[in-house]
Order: C-alpha cells, then sequence, then structure tokens
C-alpha cells in the first residue's frame, strides 16, 4: 500500500499550528523580579474568533486514528499480539518524551541550586508542561485501538456518533449540575475518541468516499456548533478550558467541521504532494514533529529571560499597536532558539529509539503489566500537565515515580519479536491485504 504522503502533511500544518498559537497566544511577562504567563485572549475580545485557526488538535487525533488503524492491521496480519503493538506504539512516543523530562528535571534542580525563586521555577516549569496533555488521551487510544477499530469494522460511522451523543448527555448532565464534575473527564474519551474514529473511515475510505462525505461532516459540523453557540451554553473560544477541559460538544461539531474541510481538500493537495520537492520538505519537517511538539514552549522562557530581565525588549500592554509589531520580533526569536534544541535533541531522541522497545520474555501476565504501564503513565503526565514540572519551585518525586514506573511496566511486557520470526497466527486476521507495515 502506497504511503499517503497527505496524511504526513497534515501533521506538519497540525503542529505547525500548534506551534504558532501557542506563541502568538501566551504572552510571556517579566516584572518585579518574577516571570509570568498571560493569555493574550483574556485581553483581545476579538481573538476568541482566532481560536478557530489554531485549534488543530482534532487533526492530530484523526491523523492518529489513520496512523493507528493502517498500523495495527499490519501487525496483527502479521502475527503481532495486542501487547507486543502497543508496548511498539508507546515506546515511540516515551522515548522522546523521556529525554523531554530529563532535562526539564534536571533544569529545575540546576535553578534552584542557582538561587532562582520557587515561584519563578514552578511558573516556567508549568509552562513547559502544559502540552503533555495530549500524550495520556493518546496512549489510551493507543491501548484500545484493537478494540475500537473492530467496532468501526462492524458499525461504521454509527461508532463516532454514537460516542458524539455519549459526549453531549455528559455536558447536559454537567450543565444540569446532576452529576459531579469529574464525569466531565469521560468526554476527553468520547471527544477526541470519536475524532480518532474519523481516522479508521478516513483511513479505509469509508468517510471519504463517495466524495460527498466529507463535505457531509463540514456541513453537519458547522451546522451543530451555530445552533450550540446561538443556544449560548458554549463559548465561541475553542481553546479556552470551556471547550477542552473537558472537551465539549461544541468542540466536537468544530472538529468535524475542520476536520471534514480538510479531508475533502485531499484529492487536490495530494496531487501537488506527488512533485518531489514539496514532498522532500514535508518528509523532512515530518520527522521533526515529535521534538517541536515536545520542546516548543522552551524557547519562550529562553527568550524572556534573556531578554525581559535585561531590558533589551520593551513590554507593551497586551493588544496594542506596540505589542502586535514585537510578535514579529517574538516570533523569529523564539524560531530561532527552537531550531537550535532541535538540531541538539533530535539526535538524542533518535538514539533514545534505537534502545530496546522490550526487555525480558513474554508471559500470561505481560498483558496486565502492560495495562498496568499505561494507567501509571496516564496518571504521572496528567499530573505533569496540570501541575507542571516543578509544583512549589521542586520537581514532582511522586509523580516522577509514576512515570518511571510506568516506563519500567511498558518495557517489562516483553522483547519485541525479531523480524522474519515465525508465529502462530490467530484467528482473528486482519480484513484486506496490506503490502506495507506502517511504522
Amino acid at each position: 500500500m502506497e504511503r499517503n504522503r497527505y496524511v504526513d502533511l497534515v501533521r506538519v500544518v497540525a503542529m505547525a499550528g500548534v506551534v504558532f498559537g501557542h506563541w502568538v497566544l501566551i504572552s510571556i511577562t517579566y516584572s518585579g523580579g518574577q516571570l509570568s504567563g498571560l493569555d493574550a485572549l483574556d485581553y483581545i475580545g476579538w481573538a476568541q474568533w482566532g481560536t478557530w485557526v489554531f485549534q488543530v488538535m482534532p487533526l492530530f487525533f484523526l491523523v492518529g486514528g489513520y496512523v493507528n488503524a493502517l498500523s495495527w492491521t499490519a501487525h496483527h496480519a502479521d502475527g503481532q499480539t495486542w501487547t507486543g503493538w502497543v508496548r511498539h506504539r508507546a515506546m515511540r512516543l516515551l522515548w522522546p518524551t523521556a529525554v523531554f523530562v530529563a532535562v526539564a528535571v534536571a533544569a529545575v534542580a540546576i535553578a534552584g541550586a542557582a538561587g532562582v525563586s520557587t515561584a519563578e521555577i514552578a511558573e516556567a516549569g508549568w509552562l513547559v508542561a502544559l502540552q503533555l496533555w495530549f500524550l495520556p488521551v493518546y496512549l489510551l487510544l493507543i491501548a484500545l485501538t484493537p478494540v475500537l477499530l473492530a467496532a468501526h469494522r462492524r458499525w461504521g460511522l454509527a461508532v463516532p456518533a454514537v460516542m458524539a451523543a455519549a459526549a453531549a448527555l455528559v455536558n447536559a448532565l454537567l450543565a444540569g449540575g446532576h452529576v459531579p464534575s469529574v464525569v466531565g473527564y469521560v468526554n476527553f474519551l468520547l471527544v477526541w475518541g470519536a475524532i480518532h474514529q474519523w481516522g479508521f473511515a478516513w483511513q479505509d475510505r469509508t468517510l471519504t468516499s463517495p466524495r460527498w462525505r466529507p463535505y457531509a461532516l463540514a456541513a453537519g459540523g458547522a451546522a451543530l456548533l451555530a445552533g450550540l453557540l446561538i443556544w449560548g451554553r458554549f463559548a465561541v473560544n475553542m481553546i479556552g478550558s470551556g471547550n477542552t477541559n473537558p472537551p465539549s460538544i461544541a468542540l466536537l461539531a468544530f472538529a468535524a467541521a475542520h476536520d471534514g474541510l480538510v479531508l475533502a481538500a485531499e484529492p487536490t493537495v495530494s496531487r501537488l504532494l506527488a512533485r518531489p520537492r514539496p514532498w522532500r520538505w514535508v518528509t523532512k519537517l515530518n520527522q521533526a514533529t515529535m521534538t517541536v511538539y515536545l520542546w516548543h514552549f522552551v524557547p519562550a522562557i529562553v527568550v524572556a529571560v534573556a531578554f525581559y530581565r535585561t531590558g533589551i525588549l520593551p513590554q507593551p500592554a497586551i493588544g496594542t499597536t506596540q505589542w502586535w509589531e514585537l510578535r514579529a520580533v517574538w516570533l523569529a526569536l523564539l524560531a530561532v532558539v527552537l531550531a537550535l534544541l532541535v538540531t541538539v535533541f533530535m539526535p538524542v531522541e533518535r538514539r533514545a529509539a534505537r534502545l530496546p522497545a522490550g526487555l525480558g520474555r513474554a508471559g500470561p501476565w505481560s498483558p496486565v503489566l502492560l495495562a498496568f504501564g499505561v494507567i501509571a503513565l496516564m496518571l504521572g503526565l496528567t499530573r505533569l500537565a496540570v501541575g507542571g514540572f516543578a509544583p512549589g519551585g521542586h520537581a514532582p518525586g511522586l509523580v516522577l515515580a509514576a512515570c518511571a514506573a510506568g516506563v519500567a511496566a511498558t518495557l517489562l511486557t516483553g522483547r519485541d519479536r525479531a523480524p522474519g520470526t515465525p508465529v502462530k497466527r490467530g484467528i482473528g486476521d486482519a480484513r484486506g491485504e496490506v503490502t506495507r507495515r506502517s511504522e
């Protein structure tokens, strides 16, 4: 099966949107010897509508569903077990993340030893950990992919439709005060999971053939979103906590309109990607997406410390003409620092990725151990995303221990089977012939 170049382009574009949006909308300030981060959306009224441009996380889950469906189908057809496949997919994310976490924890220790105030360390540690929220959700979807893909093959697009209805019910129950607020976090699975299911339907073409289907998805999402906004119970802001923490049915409606248009553009853009030069650029950028995602907040801290504390750059009020003019300088400086970080850490991550994806001998305990590892990682990474690397000015030992335990448990579920090793195939052979194994 020929590689879908459009999938790689969508991933690159989504990454660019995440980075640009965070760099523009989060304003780092330095005053009275303290660094702090402000949300520019709170000071620029019309920017609420701008979040419709910068909210690109639905694209990541759409691409994730496509890639996970292709990968599980290929590996399962080759005799791979759930444990081996999930371990392999998880460690591809966890090795780069481990490098990032190790450097962040070391930076917290060095800053503390250098006499930096605990408040400043806590603020910086919180900011650079924000993006980690994606990993626990995505790890859960990886672990559930075999079951969710089987459901897709049986019931098709009815699965995300039911998930959307359940997400709407959760919102209704929360609005009525009928359930504790913690129930809302089920929508992390329902909303992002529904988008992940669209990725399955993209991969087997049920969402893109006939060609009117992505347009129908976009139109249906736009109509639902308009109705919800007119109703007045949901905010226009698609990045703020009102629609993202936990995810709302309004965010899912926005994602339907957004992803539908992206899928509709596939035939036209794919013809452009057939040319060698555009594809070379996409390939190069695609290799750096994980590194960029993990490290893109760090330049904001580096530039703020270097240029604000020294007074080299002024700090005009957010939303003023001078503030907008300085955004160009700010973005250029951040891009330079990020390029240096990618140059330094991408080779380190590649070396880490060559480490074994599994250790020891697999046994009947392996699935249970893997489940424990995934749960520990989800809890640890969620706490890091919420509290940062230095709540109170110090590294969170128990949280980091949970992450380390999760990685260790995942690794100890067994060693990867060497390519070409004969295996006994299960009865659940994958549907359709797969001629290219997905990474």
